[in-house]
């Protein structure tokens, strides 16, 4: 593995699983010994994050950006304060799938290096609002943090109009819609 390189952990599961406590140890000695790439993963388990780090975290390896994900407004006041409070050193939010407008403003600073948002894909999925992703946009522009729709999802109303949107085209349509806010300062990682 060339130095460098950005390894996306556990991206069809969750890093903070009680199932892989097991081998985690072993996932985190990697990402210690390989301080020459970049490691991310998305949970939505931050509550088990405190039990979950290795004895030398500190207040994080600068080489592990760690994304908290939230659907609603119940889930962005539970998980948003412990994720906040976590020694982490890249954070991110990632409002997948988006279920209803939520409200980040009180979670938005400047240790949040990106809001990711997108709809819910498969054939059973929820609808989601434009709108929604236009709010957490202005939400992201008020507080510096950068902001990238990452996906329409399945079902998608914009204007009033409930649109079905295949898979295959879920990610063009929302780069399409040209609404990413990426402050001067931040890089996107991925």
């Amino acid at each position: 593995m060339p130095a460098g390189e950005l390894f996306f952990s556990c991206f069809t599961s969750d890093f903070l699983l009680a199932e892989a406590d097991e081998w985690r140890a072993e996932a985190w000695e990697m990402m210690r010994i390989r301080s020459d790439s970049q490691f991310l993963f998305i949970t939505k388990r931050i509550d088990r994050f405190a039990g979950c780090i290795p004895p030398d975290w500190g207040d994080g390896y600068p080489n592990v950006h760690i994304c908290c994900t939230v659907e609603n407004q119940d889930r962005t006041g539970y998980r948003l304060p412990i994720f906040k409070a976590a020694p982490i050193r890249h954070k991110s939010i990632v409002c997948e799938p988006l279920l209803e407008p939520i409200d980040l403003g009180p979670f938005l600073d400047s240790s949040i290096e990106e809001v990711i948002a997108g709809g819910e894909s498969g054939e059973n999925a929820r609808a989601c609002n434009y709108d929604w992703f236009l709010d957490l946009r202005r939400q992201c522009m008020e507080h510096g943090v950068a902001f990238r729709f990452k996906q329409t999802g399945a079902r998608f109303i914009k204007d009033g109009k409930l649109y079905t949107i295949k898979r295959a085209l879920q990610h063009s349509q929302a780069k399409k819609a040209g609404i990413n806010y990426h402050p001067q300062i931040y890089t996107p990682l991925i």
